[in-house]
């Protein structure tokens, strides 16, 4: 609120003063504006309607404006004006515009704000006055050089508003040189002492320089990298220091593709943001469609009510996906985030009628071939086609992750399923692979039957013949991982889905006649199995270990696949580092029949291929039972990875693809304030994972502790993860550099506080 204090009798002591009649009643007719507007909520533009020539008759018009709106006379006790301008103050921290900006940028709700009361200056009082703003850095490129603008006989308000058009800083290098100097030599003095790039608000009075104030600039990622390394070099900051002013956000700006800034976007709806980066393409409502349209070269987005496991081939050809229902923790999210494509979950004003191939969202229809552009960072569906941008790592960036790679003692691994996966990873800066999903294997058209035919079997002879067709698919897949990788780390788990969900379910009569016709059997004998397969909770049925204990020879095929590629890339010279991880373990006994397969099964291939190695045997600690008896499964587990997506949902009783139709309206009424798929539950869920930490090292001291879940890419759980010991998280290939980030802040944030690991209750 500017130029508060001027009054009726104010103004004619500055007109004595100034003799300048036109500033004074300037001044308090921009008081009169923002007073009314920002104390009694009476609109600026309201004001601006009025219009008489003679500045002293539009003050008595502006008053008595005011006295219509507010029923009251404009205050000119200067006093009750501050009073009401502090309460104003305060009272914005509850208006809408800040509640949303605190929701944008994460700022704590209770966290209050200050009021500030300085003197005015008066940038318009006359033709050696004037206002400006400038940054002591380029704040889009990061160019170590000063710019700004500037505007003659004018207040900032005029600079902000954009009102008119200002002048570039240099100008005043020409009408005021003196004045420049000083402004420069002093705003590279507070550049050093604040350490970071100012953005600073200045007024001219009548030829003497005022600073009204600095903070630290608001920047682009490229900029914000740039300035960061180079104020190491500089010796202006520590490379710890350089590494905590980066953002997650700002890493993933440089890996995905963005819009172009200057294009102008017509958004129809938005969902929830599951993967970054930005896509285009023609709508398509099915896999299939997306693999046909792909094929001629065209890009297609994948819009589905939800994805499952046999839509990854048509996902793998689209340029990115939207659902409308699920959260961050879904398949879509989970699949979009490994191959770092745009997702976009939740999007519940989307209605998919498949039937007629068109999506209703409010008033607007889209038919299937319709070109959309998707936000997966900001969650924006938008109409039509938007031109991207590709963005890549610069010099900077690099230099910045591998100081993080050596502050870090905690490891990055990557979940990753292919070799293309596994490059990526590596690519990223993953330490090796900490998830190899075996399952996500088997959806390859030419292996996909074969997996089929396996569940089709009448006995286990039979399903023992077909499993030994997909052995080499599967012990291929093993050694281009060995390969990559190249004695990193590689984790490789068990078959973990349920059977059901490598047919089509029963209501897709479509699907059923043409898989029965492509396996040669009667279409009743595989509605039958689907029946037998059907289950009320899959989540908690039939998967996991379970499977591999109800059929054996299903682990013992993913074994013998596992030990014939590591041998046989050791004799090619390749360094293996094996990892086998047992799912969904809930009982030791459970875990011990599993590692007697492995045991079995290795002795019996190192026989045959005259080959020894070292290995480990682990399991995931998805289930609140295996965290409680940790200290039994910690005799004979070499290494725990905790699933903490299946574990937050066993813990809480939430599904995740359907806890958004809650979870959003808990956050609203604050029930909860956070997003648990997203950031580890350290009351509950963290609790649980901390006793079962502390149990196990009690019991085996060198017992290796991941998290491989999709919180092993979040900031708040890696600082969790570290905090409490663990040895390595697990992410998204394209979430490594995040990953890499935090685990380095994370091991800052300990350091200040003096913590190391917590070592007891």
């Amino acid at each position: 609120i500017l130029n508060l204090g001027i009054n009726d009798e104010v103004v004619k002591g500055i007109i004595r003063k100034t003799n300048n009649p036109d500033f004074a009643y300037d001044i308090y007719k921009r008081f009169i504006e923002i007073f009314s507007d920002v104390i009694f909520g009476i609109k600026r533009e309201e004001f601006w309607k009025i219009s008489v020539d003679d500045k002293e008759k539009t003050i008595e018009k502006y008053k008595e404006l005011f006295y219509e709106r507010a029923k009251k006379e404009f205050p000119q006790d200067p006093y009750e004006c501050l009073k009401m301008a502090i309460e104003g103050v305060f009272n914005s921290w509850n208006n809408p515009r800040a509640k949303e900006y605190r929701k944008i940028y994460q700022i704590p709700e209770d966290l209050g704000t200050a009021v500030n009361i300085q003197a005015m200056v008066f940038g318009n009082w006359n033709e050696r006055s004037g206002t400006g703003v400038l940054f002591t850095r380029n704040v889009k490129n990061g160019e170590n050089k000063i710019y700004g603008e500037f505007l003659f006989q004018a207040q900032g308000e005029d600079l902000v508003a954009g009102h008119v058009t200002p002048l570039p800083l240099e100008v005043l290098k020409d009408k005021m040189p003196e004045i420049y100097s000083k402004l420069e030599r002093y705003v590279k003095k507070l550049e050093r002492k604040l350490k970071d790039v100012q953005d600073v608000e200045f007024t001219i009075e009548d030829g003497k320089l005022y600073f009204l104030q600095t903070r630290a600039a608001k920047r682009t990622p490229l900029a914000a990298v740039k300035i960061a390394c180079d104020m190491v070099k500089e010796k202006l900051l520590t490379k710890e220091e350089a590494i905590m002013r980066i953002s997650g956000e700002d890493i993933d700006y440089f890996l995905h593709p963005t819009f172009d800034p200057n294009y102008p976007l017509e958004i129809i709806t938005k969902g929830k943001p599951a993967s970054p980066g930005c896509a285009v393409g023609e709508i398509v409502l099915s896999a299939e469609k997306a693999i046909e349209i792909a094929k001629q070269n065209r890009k297609v987005i994948l819009v589905r009510d939800f994805t499952k496991a046999d839509d990854v081939a048509g996902m793998a050809k689209a340029e990115g996906f939207v659902t409308t229902t699920g959260g961050e923790t879904s398949h879509a999210a989970v699949v979009a985030r490994g191959m770092g494509k745009p997702c976009i979950v939740g999007c519940s004003e989307i209605d998919i009628d498949f039937e007629n191939k068109i999506l209703k969202i409010k008033d607007i229809i889209l038919k299937e071939g319709d070109k959309i552009s998707i936000n997966g960072a900001t969650g924006e569906i938008i109409k039509g086609e938007v031109p991207l941008i590709k963005s890549e790592f610069p010099e900077e960036l690099k230099l910045l992750l591998s100081w993080a790679e050596k502050i870090a003692k905690m490891k990055v691994r990557a979940n990753a399923d292919t070799p293309i996966d596994a490059e990526n990873a590596k690519k990223m800066g993953a330490n090796g692979i900490g998830l190899a999903r075996t399952e996500h294997m088997f959806f390859a058209k030419e292996r996909i039957k074969y997996v089929q035919l396996m569940i089709l079997a009448k006995d286990e002879k039979e399903r023992k013949d077909i499993l030994s067709k997909l052995l080499p698919f599967q012990k291929n897949d093993f050694k281009e991982l060995f390969r990559v990788m190249n004695g990193l780390p590689v984790t490789i788990r068990t078959l973990d889905p349920p059977l059901h969900e490598f047919l089509p379910p029963k209501e897709k009569t479509e699907a059923i006649n043409e898989l029965a016709k492509e396996l040669n059997i009667d279409k009743q004998v595989l509605i039958r199995k689907i029946e037998e397969l059907e289950e009320h909770n899959p989540m908690m049925g039939l998967r996991g270990c379970r499977l591999g204990i109800i059929y054996p020879e299903i682990t013992e095929m993913q074994i013998r696949a596992i030990f014939e590629a590591a041998c046989e890339v050791k004799q090619e010279g390749i360094k293996v580092n094996l990892e086998i991880m047992v799912p969904l373990v809930s009982i030791l006994e459970e875990f011990l029949f599993q590692k007697e397969i492995v045991e079995n099964i290795s002795k019996e291939v190192f026989r045959e291929k005259g080959v020894k190695l070292d290995y480990k045997i682990g399991t995931m600690m998805e289930t609140p039972r295996a965290c409680l008896i940790a200290k039994e499964l910690a005799k004979y587990a070499d290494f725990f990875s905790y699933g903490t997506n299946d574990l937050t949902q066993f813990v809480f009783g939430f599904s995740r693809d359907d806890s958004p139709k809650f979870l959003v309206p808990y956050q609203q009424r604050k029930i909860i304030n956070f997003e648990p798929f997203k950031t580890i539950d350290e009351k509950g869920v963290g609790s649980l994972i901390l006793d079962s930490v502390l149990e196990a090292k009690r019991i085996n001291k060198n017992i290796k502790i991941g998290i491989c879940g999709e919180h092993g890419g979040d900031e708040k759980s890696i600082l969790f993860a570290r905090k409490i010991g663990m040895d390595y998280v697990s992410c998204s290939p394209y979430r490594v550099p995040k990953a890499l980030l935090a685990a380095a802040q994370a091991e800052i944030i300990l350091k200040k506080k003096k913590i190391t690991q917590i070592t007891t209750k």
